[in-house]
């Protein structure tokens, strides 16, 4: 389990060097548990985004919510499809409004260290203080997202984006 044991380790750059290496290389680990849900061949496909969703809370200490969000074909919008974690009220969100819909919009990743300081965030939880979201791409369109909401600020960074990034990535090439 990736754990945050260093939480300032700005100060000790032997210990942050070392919490990153062990971060990179248990994503790596990862890598290969994701890649062997994604090649079931007993599950549909929303219960394989709902064990990738259960596999990366479960095994990555700073990711308390996971779910993967797909756009509505008839409405610029995006429905919740999987996820673990707390339930959220938030099953649909609209084009540009909150980080999410944002996306959407950018085709950009996103990366917030303090939810709190963001004027367009919807609030999910009072516990969350940071998230991240990364488009889910096929054939070049924007057709999703991961979405990934941390109880603790600044908790993602830039392991965790590319990350993230292979596992749309994954996700795209062998399930759409």
């Amino acid at each position: 389990m990736i754990k945050q044991k260093y939480r300032n380790l700005h100060e000790d750059s032997a210990k942050y060097k070392y919490f990153c290496r062990k971060k990179v290389m248990e994503f790596n680990e990862l890598k290969h548990r994701v890649s062997s849900l994604i090649e079931k061949q007993d599950v549909n496909q929303d219960e394989k985004l709902r064990l990738i969703c259960e596999l990366l809370k479960a095994e990555v200490s700073h990711y308390d919510w996971v779910g993967f969000y797909f756009q509505n074909e008839d409405k610029e919008e995006l429905i919740l499809k999987a996820f673990a974690g707390e339930p959220t009220e938030h099953t649909i969100i609209p084009f540009g409004k909150g980080i999410c819909g944002q996306v959407a919009v950018s085709n950009d990743n996103f990366l917030v260290d303090d939810v709190k300081a963001q004027n367009n965030y919807i609030a999910c939880s009072i516990d969350v203080k940071s998230e991240i979201v990364i488009p889910l791409f096929v054939n070049g369109k924007n057709i999703g997202q991961i979405d990934i909401d941390s109880h603790t600020a600044k908790a993602f960074d830039k392991d965790d984006e590319d990350f993230l990034v292979w596992v749309n990535a994954e996700v795209s090439k062998k399930m759409f």
